[in-house]
């Protein structure tokens, strides 16, 4: 028998239907349910491709002795953090608050009558184990402590919501001045150069940082780090050298073994950086090769026929379909017999030479390939990996522009695949991840000079435009063409980013088709735009309505979301965490509308933006990356006017606080305007001078 989840559009709320739990999504009537029943809420957030909420899910919540005091003691409720950052942040704090660290899946203890948070943790094993209490016992302990201590349990509450409180209203700063941007660039460029035991993230929005800091000291350490933090992705186990696209994180220091699910808001930032590499001169074969792979395997697994991108791939893999459990990194490894049984000596030779591959292996007694050393594969050592890739897909990259997703476990265990069974693929559409994604792919297309980036990007962008707006509202995810879930601060900031990126690719690189796609794209805002003004126009618009909905007149800067009674509080994100951070997204936004659409309303609301988190851009620099980056913006923005020769060349070099204007209305004579800050430079009459005019302005601070 199934429960109420099982008619959700969430894959991972589906994935709860069969427990013996008792579970409610959240909404009023659940709340309400708790308040009349006096239970204590038991909430659970994860997501679908979540390797430990799949492992809670299978041992604990399938348990029925665990489900039958749940059910009598707790009112549980499963939320998918990827359709509600807002309630997995707020929740998320407490948690690190009580125990000094987060992760998913999320467990927390609430209190019915207000929903401050009283007891939390990450995954509970069935019995004790991993120094973690068994699950039915914490559940016992913890509504005992509920009947019994009313005074403690009010004592913990206050000093928690004290805590959450603090984070949301923070107090004003007032200095904005270029000492603190110094600092802040300096310290976050650090944070990138740490080394430490445990597990290697991407970490882009601190490496982003530390390639904009590099042009205040031209051959410091910043471009260094910079690069190697390029090589560390490119090159190792993170990247999926066979199929492309990049895993969510390596669990060892030396980048080697991955956990192995694909997120879509990884790749998108990742191509992004690799492509702001290549742009500084650092044009290292792996980072083409990175990206160029990473948009094949997006175009063939992760990309929906009416062009939007899906959310993830999972960790995990069924080896057959015989097997009860998926395996995890099953699709990606390499055993060495059957290398052996597969390729040629020299050609294993040749791999081993280029990758690491060794009899024992490094992950389980398989290998996940790493390269060695940068640089371009040879023909031989390609064709080779062709080989693994018709291995793993029973076709070849060039006989396979698609391969079908496997959407649920059934899917992947029935459907009769050729070679390996795939991981489950979550097909929902993310406005905030295809945002990521989009901007990627209008970096690498300029970078590199690729229209089809362009286009698979423009395409993606299109489909947001026309379906995801509901009687005027901007919504946040699509489940097969039914949008749902209000947008929040980041599906707004990163959608507005997207649009500008996708503006100053087009400048000088307009996409094959774009002009037949403006004109065919009815869309709630204009029905009929020009296509010069496409992009521009439609981020202009949605600015608007993110001002309407989600500006703190108060405080400034933006809450994640709409006022709610559902809420405890309402945040304003400005921490950077796997994805930037809304806020500061957002601030950078604003100055490059002041500068495109040219209305300095915009710039003033930067600067109350930047104001309103002063606090925490002075005493806290390590939390906020992309706060910097935005500062910098403020500080250093540049508009350049010039005409369509001379953009070409400007694209393809990075110019972190400018953007690009084509002008076709110029005095004789003169190629371009450089205009930094509040004034304007001489004009320049040569491409000669314009462009020293571009590299003076990028270091004034």
């Amino acid at each position: 028998m199934t429960n109420r989840l099982a008619q959700s559009n969430s894959l991972y709320l589906r994935k709860h239907a069969e427990n013996p739990i008792d579970w409610w999504y959240w909404c009023d009537e659940a709340l309400e349910t708790a308040r009349r029943q006096q239970k204590p809420i038991f909430l659970s957030i994860g997501y679908s491709s979540c390797h430990w909420c799949t492992v809670m899910e299978g041992e604990a919540f399938s348990d029925g002795a665990i489900a039958e005091y749940m059910n009598a003691n707790f009112l549980p409720i499963k939320v998918d953090r990827e359709e509600r950052p807002d309630l997995d942040s707020i929740y998320m704090q407490a948690v690190q608050l009580m125990i000094g660290q987060g992760g998913w899946p999320l467990n927390v203890f609430i209190s019915p009558e207000d929903l401050v948070p009283f007891y939390g943790g990450t995954y509970f094993p069935v019995e004790p184990r991993y120094d973690r209490p068994g699950f039915l016992q914490l559940l016992q302990s913890i509504r005992h402590y509920y009947d019994t201590q009313p005074e403690k349990l009010q004592a913990i509450k206050g000093e928690i919501m004290t805590n959450l409180q603090g984070a949301a209203t923070l107090q004003a700063g007032q200095s904005l001045g270029a000492d603190i941007l110094q600092k802040g660039l300096e310290y976050n460029t650090g944070v990138l150069a740490s080394k430490k035991p445990g597990p290697s993230f991407p970490m882009i929005p601190y490496a982003e940082v530390a390639l904009r800091s590099s042009r205040f000291a031209p051959g410091d350490k910043a471009i260094a780090l910079s690069r190697q933090r390029g090589l560390d992705l490119a090159l190792g186990g993170i990247f999926d050298h066979v199929g492309g696209g990049f895993h969510r994180y390596t669990v060892d220091p030396t980048w080697t073994v991955p956990h192995f699910e694909k997120m879509l808001y990884d790749n998108g930032q990742i191509v992004e950086y690799l492509a702001n590499l290549w742009m500084t001169g650092v044009q290292e074969p792996a980072f083409e090769r990175a990206i160029a792979l990473t948009v094949k395997w997006l175009q063939r697994e992760m990309t929906a026929p009416e062009g939007y991108f899906y959310a993830a791939q999972d960790a995990d893999s069924f080896t057959d379909p015989t097997t009860a459990e998926p395996e995890e990194g099953a699709f990606y490894v390499w055993d060495y017999q059957a290398l052996m049984a597969l390729l040629t000596l020299p050609e294993l030779a040749e791999l081993a030479d280029q990758f690491t591959v060794t009899e024992s292996g490094n992950f389980e007694g398989f290998n996940v390939l790493q390269r060695h050393r940068p640089g371009k594969l040879s023909d031989t050592v390609e064709l080779t990996l062709g080989k693994l890739f018709l291995l793993r897909y029973s076709a070849s990259a060039e006989a396979l522009p698609t391969f079908p997703p496997a959407r649920n476990n059934e899917e992947a265990k029935g459907t009769g695949w050729a070679g390996r069974i795939p991981p489950v693929t979550d097909t929902k559409m993310i406005v905030a991840w295809n945002s990521l994604m989009i901007s990627g792919l209008a970096r690498a297309a300029s970078a590199l000079q690729q229209p089809h980036y362009l286009e698979l990007a423009a395409k993606a962008a299109h489909f947001i435009l026309q379906h995801q707006w509901v009687e005027g509202r901007f919504h946040r995810v699509n489940y097969d063409g039914k949008p749902d879930v209000l947008a929040q601060s980041e599906d707004y900031a990163l959608f507005i980013k997207a649009l500008l990126d996708l503006d100053q690719a087009s400048v000088s690189l307009p996409a094959s088709g774009d002009e037949k796609l403006h004109a065919s794209s009815p869309t709630p805002h204009t029905p009929h735009p020009t296509p010069h003004a496409f992009w521009l126009d439609h981020a202009v618009q949605i600015q608007a309505e993110f001002d309407e909905f989600l500006w703190s007149v108060e405080m400034g800067g933006y809450y994640n979301t709409d006022a709610s009674d559902s809420l405890l509080l309402r945040e304003r994100s400005y921490i950077d965490h796997a994805t930037p951070s809304a806020n500061g997204v957002a601030v950078a936004n604003l100055v490059r509308l002041s500068l495109l659409a040219e209305d300095l309303s915009y710039l003033d609301k930067a600067e109350q933006a930047l104001q309103a988190f002063g606090t925490v851009l002075e005493r806290s620099p390590q939390a906020c990356p992309s706060l910097f980056a935005a500062l910098d913006w403020f500080h250093n923005h540049i508009l350049i006017r010039t005409t369509f020769d001379q953009l070409t060349a400007l694209s393809t070099q990075y110019l972190p606080t400018s953007v690009l204007k084509r002008e076709t209305a110029l005095p004789q004579g003169v190629v371009g305007l450089v205009c930094q800050g509040l004034s304007c430079r001489e004009p320049a009459c040569s491409p000669e001078q314009l462009q020293e005019q571009v590299q003076v302005s990028q270091v004034r601070s």
